[in-house]
């Protein structure tokens, strides 16, 4: 089964090279294009051929999210806390643990066909989720990923572990956690934070991931908060624990956030192999400051921590954002933008092959070509010019529509379990 696009303008996503060409595209988890000069006649297409015509549109890699929190899917517009918060420990305890307590199988499912939809539209085949739901554990990973996958878009998961709930959710999350590796699915050792991490879960969390040779997602030093619980119980800073507990020696670590941060916790970031998320409008969101990415080496992509599912927003409010913080140019916002790939294909995961692709409805006011593309890329290129989406070789989002599911189906269920949900946080 191929699938031909017509009339394409391909922009080389790593040397920003135009091509006007016809493509081929092979499915597969990690298949490959072609460039060709003319295409197959009708008769000489297989019977699952299938051809599109890009009337001369732009035709790029898609795009992946480094970190991303589909347990908040339904939060959007839900009712306010009993009480307001003041802090960012007061919000995680008020806003997200009320909400992520409160969520069962279904909800969980809702949330993820809705946020793979989402994702999707805003071109994104790949998604880098941490996920937490601590009365509904058991399969909550399983549930994600069948909802990825009817979508039709690739994942990396994991479940968000923590010793605030108490040991039953911490030895369920443990065995979710391992259940789903065992069985061959790729994901994480997902940890919460340092302050909600004991000595125990940690120690067991890193030869979890040490076992089935993964690494471990984990959030880090995005309050102040952090760094004072590590100080007061453990007498070292976030990232010295975490090096003294060995996970920084396992390359397909991720570390959300890394805000507050001293000298030599950027110092041993910049030697290590481990992987930086940055998600500022989260940040700016909570109120716990900005920090300079630049200073922690080149190993640093985008995610969106659950604010919403658009990777081009992403890079837009990390590059505003960098401007007066660090410096930021088009080339290094592009290129962190674009290091989810290079995360995923260095630690061997599957489903980012270059056979995943957005097609652009681009109608620039001015030229656009590999020598102003990034300049097209920060100040014009958004969401709503994307216009179909291809994922491991599958047209998944055809002329806007999601080709996979009932795009309505999936709304209104959302919907239904949004109203369950909030009726449950209002007790």
């Amino acid at each position: 089964m191929t699938l031909y696009l017509k009339d394409a303008t391909y922009i080389d996503w790593k040397t920003l090279e135009f091509h006007s060409t016809h493509l081929a595209v092979y499915p597969g988890a990690d298949g490959n294009i072609q460039f060709l000069d003319t295409l197959p006649t009708e008769n000489g297409l297989g019977t699952d051929d299938s051809v599109f015509n890009c009337d001369h549109r732009l035709v790029t890699k898609s795009f992946g999210c480094g970190h991303h929190h589909i347990y908040s899917a339904l939060a959007r517009g839900m009712p306010a806390p009993a009480r307001a918060p003041q802090n960012f420990p007061e919000i995680l305890e008020y806003i997200w643990w009320n909400l992520d307590k409160a969520l069962d199988t279904e909800m969980i499912e809702a949330s993820a066909l809705v946020s793979a939809l989402y994702c999707v539209k805003n071109g994104v085949t790949f998604v880098i989720d941490h996920h937490a739901s601590p009365f509904a554990i058991e399969g909550s990973l399983g549930t994600i990923a069948g909802a990825f996958d009817r979508v039709g878009i690739s994942h990396l998961l994991c479940y968000e572990i923590s010793d605030r709930d108490g040991q039953g959710p911490k030895e369920k999350s443990l065995q979710e956690t391992e259940n789903y590796l065992k069985a061959g699915n790729q994901g994480h050792v997902g940890l919460h934070a340092s302050f909600t991490v004991g000595d125990d879960l940690l120690n067991r969390a890193v030869k979890l991931a040490q076992k089935y040779r993964t690494g471990v997602h984990v959030h880090v030093a995005e309050d102040q908060a952090d760094q004072q619980a590590c100080l007061k119980d453990h007498n070292q800073r976030v990232l010295e624990r975490y090096r003294d507990a060995g996970i920084l020696n396992l390359s397909k670590s991720i570390l959300a956030h890394c805000i507050h941060l001293n000298a030599t916790e950027k110092e041993l970031l910049r030697d290590s192999d481990v992987w930086v998320v940055q998600n500022v409008e989260s940040n700016q969101n909570n109120n716990v400051g900005l920090a300079n990415y630049a200073e922690l080496g080149s190993h640093v992509m985008l995610g969106t921590d659950g604010m919403h599912s658009d990777m081009l927003r992403s890079a837009k409010a990390a590059f505003l954002s960098g401007q007066s913080i660090e410096g930021i140019d088009f080339s290094a916002i592009y290129g962190r933008f674009r290091n989810v790939h290079a995360y995923i294909r260095s630690s061997g995961f599957a489903g980012d092959g270059d056979n995943n692709l957005v097609i652009l409805d681009y109608n620039s006011p001015t030229e656009i070509d590999a020598d102003n593309f990034l300049g097209h890329f920060v100040y014009g290129l958004e969401a709503s010019h994307v216009d179909s989406v291809i994922s491991s070789g599958q047209m998944v989002v055809k002329n806007k529509k999601l080709m996979t599911m009932e795009e309505d189906e999936i709304l209104t269920f959302s919907r239904e379990m949004g109203n369950k949900l909030w009726k449950k946080l209002r007790k």
